[in-house]
C-alpha cells in the first residue's frame, strides 16, 4: 500500500478527489492526524480531535462491480472496520448501523463515506473514506452517542498500529468481495444492528414500530411495519431512535 501521511488536511476524500485516478494506484491510502473540515454522510461535519483518531481515505478500483452494486463497497468497509474493532472489545457488542456506522452497544465509533465514479455501467474507481475513533474521550456536545477505543477499554491505542491492523482487514475483505461478495453481504447482515428486532423509527416523519429484514441491492433498507407492510427505506428517509 502507498500511505502517505499528514499532519493537516481540510478532508481526506477532498483530497482524493484532486489526485488523477488514472496515476494513483489502487489502496492509495490517504491520512491526515487533523482535519479541519472533515465531511460525513449526507454533507455532515466529522469532527474528530487531532492526533487521537485515525481519519483516512482509500482509493479503490473496483472494476469487478456493477455500478448498481456500489454499496457492496460500504457493505465491504463495515465488515472490516467492525471485524477490527471486535478484536478489541466484546465481538457481541460491535454492530453496523445502517447505512455506515459501526457502533459498539448503542454508541457510534466509526462513520465510513464512500463515492464512486461511474463508467458506463461498471464502477470505475472509488474514493473511501473512514474516521475511526481511537484515544478521544471528549466530544462537543452536539455529537450524538460517541465512543473510542479508549473510553471502551480505558487503554491508550497507537493509532499507526490501528491503522495497519484496519487496512489488513480491509484488503483481505476487498479480496472476498471480488471471489466471494456473498459472504460479505452475510457477514453484514449478521452485523447489522437491530437485524430482525421490533423497535421505533421515525418513518414519513412519525413514530413508526418496524423491524429490520435486510438491505437491498442498492443499499435500502427493508422493513416489515407492525401491521405488516413491506417497506424499504433510503437515506434520510428513516431515523433511528436510539
Amino acid at each position: 500500500m502507498d500511505i502517505r501521511y499528514f499532519d493537516t488536511l481540510e478532508s481526506t476524500n477532498k483530497y482524493c478527489k484532486l489526485l488523477d485516478p488514472e496515476k494513483v494506484e489502487e489502496f492509495t491510502v490517504i491520512c491526515a492526524r487533523s482535519q479541519t473540515a472533515g465531511i460525513g454522510q449526507q454533507g455532515n461535519v466529522w469532527t474528530s480531535e487531532p492526533g487521537a483518531n485515525l481519519t483516512f481515505s482509500l482509493v479503490l478500483k473496483p472494476l469487478f462491480l456493477a455500478a448498481a452494486d456500489q454499496y457492496q463497497l460500504t457493505m465491504m468497509l463495515a465488515v472490516a472496520v467492525a471485524d477490527t474493532v471486535a478484536e478489541t472489545v466484546v465481538p457481541q457488542q460491535v454492530h453496523i448501523k445502517w447505512p455506515n456506522d459501526i457502533y459498539v452497544g448503542s454508541k457510534k465509533i466509526c462513520g465510513i463515506l464512500t463515492s464512486s465514479q461511474i463508467h458506463g455501467e461498471q464502477l470505475s474507481y472509488a474514493i473511501c473514506g473512514v474516521g475511526l475513533n481511537v484515544n478521544q474521550t471528549h466530544f462537543p456536545d452536539w455529537v450524538p452517542n460517541p465512543t473510542s477505543l479508549k473510553l471502551l477499554t480505558r487503554q491508550t491505542f497507537d493509532t499507526d498500529v490501528v491503522l495497519h491492523r484496519l487496512l489488513d482487514n480491509i484488503q483481505k475483505a476487498y479480496e472476498t468481495l471480488q471471489s466471494a461478495p456473498t459472504l460479505i453481504r452475510q457477514h453484514y447482515l449478521d452485523q447489522l444492528f437491530r437485524m430482525g428486532q421490533k423497535a421505533t423509527y421515525i418513518i414519513d416523519g412519525k413514530p413508526t414500530q418496524a423491524t429490520i429484514g435486510g438491505v437491498d441491492r442498492y443499499g435500502h433498507l427493508e422493513l416489515t411495519t407492525a401491521d405488516g407492510a413491506q417497506i424499504t427505506r433510503a437515506m434520510k428517509e428513516i431515523q433511528y431512535i436510539i
